[in-house]
C-alpha cells in the first residue's frame, strides 16, 4: 500500500487529492494546525476513526512554520509521495501578510524539502505551483513564459518553485512543480471571488442578502473544476521523469463574465445587486491569465472536461442545494453526464 502525505488537507485540493487517492487504496495522512475549532468540513465525509481496523486517513498536528515538526511527520510516517498543497493562498490577504505570506508559502517549502533530502527515503514530491506567478507576463503562458508576480503570494510561490526546480537538479530528487492555473468548485473557501459570487445568488434568491460588494471586475482568468486538476497532481507524481507542467482549460473569461454567466444561469439580473468596493482592489494586479498546456496535453494525455459555463452552473447549483433552495439542476446534470463513476462527493 503506498503513502502519502498531503499539506493543505483541509482546504479544496487537498479534500479531493485525499478523497482521490483513498480511492486509489493509498494511506493518506495529512497535516492540520491546532486551533480551538476543527476546519475539517471538507474531509469529514470521508474521515474515519483512526482506531478502526481498517482505517487509511490520519491527520497529525503541524505548522508549514514548525520544520521540526514536519520532519517528524515525514519521519514516523515514510511517505512515497509528498503533495505540498498548505499555503497562505488568498493573494489580497498576501498583501496584509506579506512576511507570514513568506515564511509558510515560500519557506515551508523548503522546509518540507529538506526534511525529504534528509530522510534518505526515496519520496516523490509535488509542489502546487500557481498561475499567479506569470503576473503580467502576456497570455496564453506555458513552462517557457517568464515569471513576473504583482503579490507577495505570486513571490512566494516563485520562491517555492524555484527551490523545488534546484532540490531536483541538485539532490537528484524527484521534485515537480503543477503550475495550476485557477480551478474551482463547491469546496473552494468563501472568501474567494468564485465562491462568493455563487452564494450570494443562493442567499439572494432566499431573500438572506440584497447586495454583493466585489473588486475589480476586469481581470480574466482561466478556470477549471478542481477534481480533473487534483487527478493530474497524481498523473504528475507517476511518470518516470520529475518535470514541471502548466495545466489549464485554454479559455479565459474575466471576473464580469463569471458574474454574468452566474446570475443569467439563476434567472437574475448582476446589474441590479453587485456593487464596487473599492477595498477589494489589489495594490498591483495579474491581469490577463490563460493557459497553454501543450505540454502535459502531449505528455500524459489530459483533456478537461469541464470549462466555464458548466463550472458555473455546477458551482451556483451547490451553493442553492446547500442553503436548503432547489438547484435549477443543469449542474447536476453535467457531472452525472462526464463523471458517471465519479470518487468525489457531490457537495
Amino acid at each position: 500500500m503506498k503513502k502519502a502525505f498531503i499539506t493543505g488537507v483541509t482546504g479544496q485540493d487537498g479534500s479531493y487529492l485525499a478523497e482521490f487517492l483513498l480511492s486509489k487504496g493509498y494511506e493518506v495522512h495529512g497535516i492540520i494546525r491546532r486551533a480551538s475549532t476543527f476546519n475539517t468540513g471538507r474531509i469529514d465525509h470521508f474521515y474515519v476513526d483512526p482506531h478502526e481496523p481498517n482505517a487509511r486517513f490520519f491527520l497529525h498536528y503541524g505548522d508549514l512554520s514548525d520544520s521540526e515538526q514536519i520532519s517528524n511527520i515525514i519521519h514516523n510516517t515514510k511517505p512515497d509521495e509528498v503533495y505540498h498543497l498548505g499555503a497562505q493562498s488568498h493573494v489580497k490577504v498576501s498583501f496584509s501578510m506579506p512576511e507570514y505570506t513568506g515564511n509558510v508559502t515560500a519557506l515551508g517549502t523548503v522546509r518540507i524539502l529538506e526534511s525529504i533530502r534528509h530522510s534518505g527515503n526515496h519520496v516523490r514530491f509535488y509542489q502546487a505551483s500557481s498561475s499567479e506567478m506569470f503576473g503580467r507576463t502576456h497570455s496564453p503562458q506555458n513552462e517557457d513564459s517568464h515569471f513576473s508576480p504583482t503579490s507577495p503570494y505570486a513571490v512566494a510561490k516563485v520562491y517555492a518553485y524555484w527551490m523545488t526546480k534546484n532540490y531536483r537538479l541538485g539532490y537528484g530528487m524527484f521534485a515537480c512543480n503543477g503550475i495550476f492555473f485557477n480551478h474551482e468548485s463547491p469546496r473552494r473557501g468563501e472568501i474567494f471571488v468564485t465562491r462568493k459570487i455563487t452564494m450570494a445568488i443562493a442567499n439572494i434568491l432566499a431573500k438572506k442578502q440584497g447586495v454583493l460588494y466585489l473588486g475589480n471586475l476586469e481581470p480574466k482568468r482561466d478556470w477549471g473544476f478542481a477534481p480533473e486538476y487534483v487527478e493530474i497532481m497524481w498523473r504528475i507524481l507517476q511518470e518516470d521523469t520529475a518535470d514541471d507542467f502548466v495545466v489549464g482549460t485554454g479559455e479565459q473569461h474575466s471576473v464580469q463574465e463569471f458574474v454574468e454567466a452566474a446570475f443569467s444561469y439563476a434567472g437574475l439580473n448582476w446589474d441590479r445587486y453587485v456593487k464596487n468596493d473599492s477595498k477589494y482592489f489589489r495594490p498591483t494586479e495579474s491581469e490577463d491569465l490563460a493557459a497553454d498546456s501543450t505540454k502535459i496535453r502531449k505528455v500524459i494525455g489530459w483533456q478537461p472536461k469541464i470549462k466555464f459555463k458548466d463550472l458555473v452552473k455546477i458551482m451556483v447549483d451547490a451553493d442553492m442545494r446547500k442553503i436548503g433552495l432547489a438547484p435549477i439542476g443543469d449542474g447536476d446534470k453535467i457531472l452525472a453526464k462526464l463523471f458517471p463513476n465519479r470518487w468525489w462527493k457531490i457537495d
